[in-house]
């Protein structure tokens, strides 16, 4: 009997006409319908909108972070806004943002690439496993940071010292290569990966289970909302893993600015060493400074990347639905 179909189906040897331009869509596709060139161009829109919006209260958290002789010591969010307006305007809030956009792009392609490819991997029958999107989450912040480190560092430098420190990004980085090597460049990697890992593993589980939390509870206007979806789902998730990593972010911002500003210069990059030589200067409360702007940086910040993104992706989506229609037809 199949052989009877199989030959009445294709009597016309006309009729039988392969589309192999699906084929090759298909394989070319990684998940959700997307190509993996459009993951990393909507992961980029996403980290370069989320930083530039967020960048001043940034700004706020390294000059509290960065223990020394630097001229702001208080850790109060409205003196060092007060201090930085007063010494150097507003301009004075958005220095470094030049060395954040040559990081950010590259690196939340990579970061929101590796995800997705990740998730569609180890969820394979369970699409809402949260270990599954953890385990992501750990492995695209990884590859992140390899591409972030380098220039996060630049920007902070930036951010802490005035013009006459360092004139911009170039000279920055020729400085550190001439006067401190290579090496300068990743001195806090291991200490951003370290934080970032539970960071991330945090944020894409606490992101995923609060947007199926909130599907479940108005499912009717999950669609229409989608972006409120997506945006409180991110805030929720950014606050909760800022505040939890806050400590090792203090030692990542001590490790990047070493010597900038009257701040200490470590022999080595051991965490325990500059945890210690915090705790000494300013006991155990300036393992957590910095952790206001720090959330209040995380949870809009999540919101406008996660809205951005899912957007970014919702427009491929569309864009490569009307391609397919139009090759079908």
């Amino acid at each position: 009997m199949a052989t009877d179909a199989t030959t009445t189906k294709f009597q016309n040897p006309t009729d039988f006409r392969p589309d192999f331009h699906s084929e090759k869509v298909s394989s070319a596709t990684s998940y959700d319908g997307l190509h993996f060139w459009q993951y990393m161009i909507s992961g980029s829109i996403a980290g370069l909108v989320e930083h530039m919006a967020m960048f001043p209260v940034d700004t706020v958290k390294t000059h509290m972070q960065a223990i020394g002789s630097c001229p702001i010591k208080s850790v109060s969010v409205t003196h060092v806004l007060n201090s930085l307006l007063k010494s150097g305007g507003p301009s004075s809030l958005y220095r470094g943002i030049a060395a954040m956009a040559l990081g950010a792009g590259p690196a939340h392609a990579v970061h929101f690439s590796v995800y997705e490819v990740c998730k569609k991997h180890l969820s394979r029958d369970n699409s809402n496993s949260s270990i599954a999107h953890a385990v992501s989450g750990v492995c695209a912040t990884v590859a992140s940071d390899a591409v972030f480190t380098p220039m996060d560092m630049v920007k902070q430098r930036l951010q802490l010292g005035s013009d006459s420190v360092y004139k911009g990004v170039w000279d920055c980085v020729k400085r550190v290569v001439r006067e401190e090597g290579f090496g300068a460049f990743y001195a806090s990697y291991r200490t951003t990966v370290l934080m970032n890992a539970p960071f991330t593993a945090v944020y894409f589980a606490t992101y995923e289970a609060a947007k199926k939390g909130l599907t479940e509870i108005s499912p009717e206007s999950a669609n229409d909302e989608k972006w409120v979806l997506h945006a409180t789902a991110g805030a929720a998730a950014g606050a909760l893993a800022a505040a939890f990593t806050t400590p090792l972010d203090v030692v990542k911002t001590q490790l990047q600015c070493q010597g900038v500003c009257g701040c200490d210069r470590f022999k080595s990059g051991s965490i325990g060493d500059v945890i210690k030589t915090i705790v000494k200067k300013d006991g155990y409360r300036g393992l957590i400074r910095g952790w206001i702007p720090r959330m209040l940086f995380h949870a809009p910040a999540a919101a406008i990347s996660w809205s951005t993104y899912e957007a970014s992706k919702s427009f491929f989506q569309e864009l490569n639905d009307n391609s397919n229609s139009d090759n079908v037809t």
